[in-house]
């Protein structure tokens, strides 16, 4: 079967037809180049207006990178023309495989842009033995296009939050749509200021702020501002997971202090070694940790009563009525600041000032997180890990957008073009037939339909997707 008749039949280009297909020996890799002309008497559409237009004349031959076939790469090769179009001037045509001066094709872009989002940029490089810049230009591309084809409607929930995403308190504000049918990154703004999140608003637009139901966040003041003045109608939850991280620092500081005055006064230093002990869940100790905290909670220490007035805390979440929870809020935070313990007291005020927004965790009926919110962030976090941090702020927001934004991606004849490149995987390489290959065109393919909102591949079809590509790979390298 020649290598011009599996082109056709899956990339096959309107107005454009294969040429000579070679084998090219004077390369570092082994390479084919498939030439592209024109249809005969065929005009050529203007790049500006896409309108054909008279030719003008003819540059000179350029290589485009198509997708890898059994590990060899793939060029097409073509002479664009150039066009005189009255509207726009003298342009360069319009190419449907690629988009000006880019040197990948759409196809093997959007390839490496799905493929970017399981291992990190290098890798795929790597493994795919391209250049770092053709896979960073192809989720630009992506997250170029993503963006202005979500739906945005719908939205009722939204979790607001920062990360630190350099060193030297560089920060990102990160906002999430957490709705049950649909958790993803909506938006990234610099810093974490109230004139960061007004910008998110502003971008969100009046009518789909007064749709929100539920906010998510913690208790920075300028998100508190904020949201309050642009989305008075949500309820505005401040959960448990803040709340006991905040508790758990309170803690941690009683501990350090302490900790320290024993030893200037000379006594046994029984705090020594004992963070996570205090930290933890009493049903999260190891065997070895369980007998040395009922040790340690033998001594009237501020730490230790700092930590019973943690774990006492932790019934506040059991209640069902705002009311009841309430009660046993301000027992507790009275309780607290007969303590004399400086941090605790602190977080009791804390409580008191946000009283009504932690109340509503139990008028949404726990049932919005910013658990969920976190969940994100340790996603965000790992993704500038996996790319070995970022130099720019640019890239760092593509990156995020990229892996948790659940982007949208064009429709291939209406067709999800993850699932029907899953298909094409799983069956090409035994594909030795022309009616085999009959089957295989998106017109021919009964698979589910284009989902626009929140799109993406579940962890069994990705490692599926894993597996039909190397075994695709290995078939096809001893072919």
């Amino acid at each position: 079967m020649h290598l011009k008749t599996i082109l056709n039949r899956v990339q096959n280009f309107k107005s454009f037809v294969y040429g000579r297909v070679s084998w090219v020996e004077d390369t570092s890799e082994p390479t084919i180049e498939a030439e592209l002309r024109p249809r005969a008497n065929g005009r050529a559409r203007c790049s500006g207006c896409g309108r054909r237009r008279p030719g003008y004349d003819t540059l000179p031959v350029r290589r485009f990178e198509f997708i890898p076939m059994w590990g060899i790469k793939v060029f097409f090769v073509y002479a664009p023309r150039r066009v005189n179009c009255r509207h726009c001037g003298i342009r360069v045509e319009r190419m449907p495989w690629a988009a000006g001066k880019h040197q990948l094709t759409e196809t093997y872009a959007w390839f490496l842009a799905g493929w970017a989002k399981r291992l990190s940029w290098k890798e795929v490089a790597e493994a795919f033995r391209t250049a770092w810049d053709h896979v960073f230009s192809s989720v630009e591309m992506a997250v170029a296009w993503g963006p202005a084809h979500q739906d945005l409607s719908g939205i009722e929930a939204i979790g607001v939050d920062e990360i630190a995403w350099r060193r030297g308190h560089r920060y990102l504000t990160l906002v999430y749509q957490i709705d049950a049918d649909c958790r993803r990154l909506l938006w990234i703004g610099r810093e974490r200021k109230a004139k960061t999140l007004l910008r998110f608003f502003r971008w969100l637009g009046k009518d789909r702020s007064n749709e929100l139901r539920y906010i998510c966040s913690d208790m920075r003041k300028p998100y508190l501002k904020v949201i309050a003045k642009k989305a008075g109608q949500a309820i505005h939850i401040l959960d448990r997971f803040h709340i006991m991280a905040n508790l758990s620092k309170a803690i941690d500081q009683v501990r350090a202090e302490e900790a320290r005055q024993l030893k200037r006064e000379g006594y046994e230093p029984v705090l020594t070694n004992s963070r996570w002990l205090l930290l933890k869940r009493p049903e999260n100790l190891t065997a070895k940790q369980e007998p040395r905290l009922a040790e340690l909670l033998r001594y009237n220490l501020k730490t230790v009563r700092s930590y019973l007035l943690k774990e006492e805390f932790q019934l506040f979440w059991s209640y069902k009525s705002p009311y009841w929870a309430g009660q046993f809020l301000d027992r507790w935070r009275a309780r607290t600041m007969r303590s004399q313990i400086g941090p605790m007291k602190k977080m009791a005020r804390q409580l008191r000032r946000h009283r009504p927004l932690l109340l509503n965790w139990f008028r949404a009926k726990g049932q919005f997180s910013s658990g969920i919110v976190e969940g994100f962030n340790n996603k965000a976090k790992l993704t500038t890990r996996k790319s070995y941090g970022f130099r720019t702020y640019h890239a760092a927001e593509t990156a995020l957008y990229h892996a948790l934004g659940a982007l949208p991606v064009p429709k291939t004849n209406s067709l999800e073009p993850r699932a029907y490149l899953l298909h094409i995987l799983e069956r090409i390489g035994a594909a030795d037939t022309v009616e085999k290959l009959e089957v295989l065109p998106p017109w021919n393919v009964d698979l589910p339909r284009f989902e626009k909102k929140c799109a993406g591949l579940s962890q069994g079809q990705v490692g599926r997707f894993n597996a039909a590509y190397h075994l695709f790979s290995e078939k096809s390298l001893q072919a």
